[in-house]
């Protein structure tokens, strides 16, 4: 009586089981660990962001008799709005000024300060996704850090302090 031999060629319950616990064991070791990863280049990005424009901040400050970007019209005089505010701060950043803030796209002798930045925009603030500047001309209190989320970035005129204006990162 011959007995007839069965090729078994699939896998069994049983190593199937195991082989799905193994994965799922695998994914709860590295999903953190990426996850980790991508939140730790956001803040990275976020750090290097604000760095770099408080930097281009106080060396306009510094160069412009004692006064920040946005503080004055760069037609000259005081802006009348948050608007005119805005549009000073991005000018005086991104393009040559004379030393009372007035703007000009070619260097001169007169306008021979800046730029303090290569790109026109405000850098985008990553837990937000906003580029966006609120100017708060008023505040005169070093230690106002207050954020109301509806910008990216957020500096008062009168003592330099440049913030991320998302809620969750005002002490940085």
């Amino acid at each position: 009586m011959y007995k007839r031999h069965r090729d078994n060629t699939g896998f069994t319950l049983i190593e199937m089981i195991i082989v799905v616990l193994i994965m799922g064991i695998l994914a709860a070791l590295i999903v953190p660990i990426i996850s980790s990863t991508s939140e730790d280049a956001k803040l990275n990005t976020f750090k290097s962001n604000l760095s770099s424009m408080r930097k281009a901040i106080e060396l306009y400050c510094i160069q412009h008799n004692n006064t920040y970007p946005g503080a004055r019209n760069p037609m000259g005089g005081v802006p009348a709005s948050q608007d005119q505010a805005r549009n000073g701060f991005r000018c005086q950043l991104c393009r040559y000024t004379d030393v009372n803030g007035e703007c000009s796209p070619t260097k001169d002798a007169t306008h021979k300060f800046g730029p303090y930045k290569k790109q026109l925009g405000l850098p985008e603030n990553p837990y937000n996704n906003l580029s966006t500047i609120l100017i708060d001309m008023t505040t005169t209190d070093i230690t106002a850090r207050t954020s109301d989320g509806t910008t990216g970035w957020k500096l008062y005129t009168k003592t330099g302090v440049f913030i991320a204006n998302d809620g969750a990162h005002d002490n940085l």
